[in-house]
């Protein structure tokens, strides 16, 4: 896994020098976990059936994490390797931010920070209501904690008892404008989650162990 991860990253850097233009370090620093979500098989798909009804939803609310996305879709055969150089050009499917249905896999559009989380909690509450067992996944940046409607999408999380839904969140203390304690202090996260019913896992993400452990535990 960790020599795929490598290659993950490999595929970003690629992509990104080809577009000339891009987000690097979300999706640098996030690979371990996207390796693993679909490489290490935590995450229900199939490839042959990409919009096969039991899958495990994975949603991608910090929309320019969309290199790390492409690349392990490519990865695990959704569509074909050189078409990730294809990245941010005029009618490509590989737009900066992902677009709904464009791609196999992409499962929502994102652009405006925080809107993801909210579409999760309505894939959760669906599945519960049409009684499928699968997963919902929503990757999530630490800056866009500071939008309201990411409250509001826990709050509900919590009110429907969702157990179906697992939130990752990238710490990694940095936004566009700069570090995120200096532009909106999050401090203390862990307890502001646990304050809405959450149950709060905190892992080191580039420890693959931990991170499996983890997305089980969850």
């Amino acid at each position: 896994m960790e020599e795929k991860a490598k290659n993950i990253r490999r595929s970003i850097i690629e992509m990104l020098t080809k577009a000339g233009s891009g987000h690097t370090a979300g999706p640098m620093g996030s690979a371990d976990f996207w390796t693993l979500l679909y490489l290490g098989k935590i995450a229900k798909y199939r490839v042959d059936e990409p919009w096969w009804e039991g899958r495990d939803k994975v949603v991608l609310s910090a929309g320019h994490y969309a290199p790390v996305l492409y690349a392990v879709l490519a990865e695990v055969g959704f569509f074909n390797r050189e078409k990730l150089m294809t990245l941010r050009q005029i009618d490509s499917d590989l737009q900066g931010h992902p677009v709904y249905g464009s791609l196999p896999g992409v499962e929502n559009g994102s652009g405006s920070l925080g809107q993801g989380i909210s579409m999760a909690v309505g894939m959760a509450i669906a599945n519960k209501l049409d009684d499928k067992k699968s997963m919902v996944y929503c990757f999530m940046g630490d800056g866009e904690q500071n939008e309201g409607q990411v409250w509001e999408a826990y709050m509900s999380a919590s009110k429907f008892r969702l157990d179906n839904l697992t939130v990752i969140i990238d710490r990694n203390h940095i936004q566009i404008d700069g570090h995120t304690e200096d532009v909106m202090p999050l401090e203390p996260l862990e307890d502001k989650y646990k304050a809405f019913n959450w149950h709060v896992l905190h892992v080191d993400g580039h420890n693959m162990e931990e991170i499996i452990d983890a997305v089980n535990h969850a």
